[in-house]
């Protein structure tokens, strides 16, 4: 492979507006329910009775999350027509719309869901980080469209590299050992608390 291309999202800073969802779903033309992009709010904690009053022990944040374009796609592993494919060029996945079949095997093999099946189209499609777009030397929707600009595409390494300590793995995320995604976050205070187990403070 000459290169690995993926995401990085800056967590800490994302406010849950959905613009790079609706961005996406305009550019792929998707209907209603068939989201290649998702913004996704994780929260939790509790009260707790103080005295006469009660103090909020609350947390959330927000997970933007599109194909991580992984290592070890799941969903390339059990297409049973070569229609999902990880790209010889820049380690993308792809599906061949033309190969593709609508048995849906990616989208149940994929633990992150990314693969989305169109009942107008009769085909699952994904995230191939906007390859249309990066011919022309344009950004993918999603990272132009973000206003707090939180998204970022680039090469695997140059990011891993620029974010040292940006993580693969979050709480609401499956572990990224399954598949070795390509998208790392830098997280938001509360989902670093709650992978150290330290909680809201």
């Amino acid at each position: 492979m000459k290169s690995q291309l993926g995401f990085h999202v800056n967590q800490q800073y994302c406010m849950g507006c959905k613009t790079c969802l609706i961005a996406c779903k305009d550019k792929h033309d998707n209907e209603v329910g068939v989201n290649f992009r998702r913004v996704t709010e994780y929260s939790g904690g509790s009260i707790e009775k103080r005295g006469n009053g009660y103090h909020p022990k609350v947390w959330a944040y927000w997970i933007s999350l599109a194909c991580n374009h992984c290592d070890d796609p799941k969903c390339v592993e059990v297409c049973p027509t070569g229609a999902a494919a990880k790209e010889e060029a820049d380690g993308t996945v792809a599906i061949d719309a033309a190969s593709c079949i609508g048995c849906r095997l990616c989208a149940t093999a994929c633990p992150y869901g990314v693969p989305q099946y169109s009942a107008k189209k009769h085909k699952v499609g994904k995230c191939d980080l906007c390859a249309d777009y990066r011919a022309k030397a344009k950004d993918p929707a999603c990272v132009a469209a973000c206003p707090m600009r939180i998204l970022e595409w680039g090469g695997a390494d140059t990011l891993g590299k620029k974010y040292p300590k940006a993580l693969k793995g979050l709480p609401g995320l499956p572990d990224p050992g399954i598949t070795e995604p390509n998208t790392i976050y830098t997280p938001h205070r509360d989902a670093l608390a709650e992978q150290t187990g330290k909680g809201v403070k």
